[in-house]
């Protein structure tokens, strides 16, 4: 019988994370019937939403619609809402949840346009969907997902280059910027002596970077059994600072944008003053300049990966498999 190595499949998949994006991102899209929604409602759950998060932030500033998230228990456990006029993004790596299948359905019977991002074909969400946005990952075997995450992303950045071929442009530069380049964070086995020492971790972000933020938290937890939690760079400067009288980390993950800088920069201030272990990073540590938001997010998404898997491994875990954990959730 073969025996895997702990990590292995983790270390495989997260490695073609960035050639998926390339690949996802540059897919062509008919997205004329979406011309007209008055607005996107992102439905998702776990890493998904997380992506689903970075892109709401990319669509708002590009389209001026609104894109905000729907429960999937809006659908699986209501009857749903009005949707005429507007558009569904459901994102799932496997399409096979039975919530976000009933939320594809619901949406579609509601009167919104439904698009789904997956990575496995056939699958009964795409089959419920009117465009669906493949992932083309491949097979992902490892039970958190890495690739398809950020190949999410990429798949709705091709759906927005769609609807503004100004984005487009800007898409494909940075496609070109992230073709073939090495995510490894010079710092990494400093990053990873800091998650080793923290007990409590705040993942902070702005803008697409919040996004990011949520997808770094919910890795730490599952892949490390660490308390992590995500906030925007503004929010956490009420109730939750004062979490930072006890030891606490802070990662703060700073998508590049100049119209964040600020609220970063405060937010590191104010967490160095106190005296927290404090952590920044950017596309700009690798030399990565002018990309879009959503693509600095998800650079940041696969500079992050490998520290992660090194931070499990080095605690005795094996990231590929967490043993409360499934491939595949059912939920309702």
């Amino acid at each position: 019988m073969e025996t895997k190595t702990a990590g292995s499949l983790m270390a495989t998949e997260s490695a073609q994370a960035l050639d998926v994006f390339c690949a996802a991102a540059a897919q062509k899209v008919d997205a004329l019937a979406l011309k007209n929604a008055r607005a996107f409602y992102t439905i998702a759950r776990g890493s998904s939403d997380a992506a689903a998060n970075i892109l709401s932030y990319e669509m708002m500033r590009e389209l001026g619609v609104p894109v905000t998230s729907l429960p999937p228990s809006v659908f699986s456990l209501g009857q749903g809402v009005d949707m005429a006029g507007t558009a569904a993004l459901v994102i799932s790596q496997s399409g096979a949840s039975d919530d976000l299948v009933l939320s594809a359905k619901g949406a579609a019977a509601q009167g919104a346009q439904v698009v789904a991002i997956t990575n496995q074909s056939r699958s009964n969400v795409e089959m419920a969907a009117h465009l669906h946005l493949p992932i083309n990952a491949g097979p992902e075997l490892a039970v958190p997902a890495t690739k398809t995450v950020i190949g999410s992303v990429a798949a709705g950045m091709a759906l927005l280059g769609a609807l503004s071929p100004d984005y487009a442009a800007r898409a494909a530069q940075s496609i070109a910027t992230l073709r073939g380049i090495d995510p490894t964070h010079p710092r990494a086995a400093k990053l990873q002596a800091a998650l080793l020492r923290a007990r409590h971790i705040y993942v902070i972000g702005r803008d697409t970077g919040y996004g990011a933020a949520h997808e770094v938290a919910l890795k730490l937890k599952e892949c490390c059994a660490l308390h992590a939690e995500p906030y925007s760079s503004s929010e956490v400067l009420h109730g939750p600072m004062q979490l930072a009288t006890n030891p606490l980390m802070v990662l703060i993950l700073d998508n590049g944008s100049a119209h964040i800088q600020d609220s970063l920069d405060q937010a590191e201030a104010r967490f160095r003053k106190i005296g927290c272990d404090v952590q920044r990073i950017s596309p700009a540590d690798i030399g990565a300049q002018g990309l879009t938001p959503a693509s600095a997010a998800g650079l940041l998404l696969a500079m992050m990966y490998p520290v992660i898997l090194n931070t499990a491994l080095a605690l005795g875990m094996d990231p590929d498999a967490p043993e409360t954990l499934s491939k595949v959730t059912q939920t309702t």
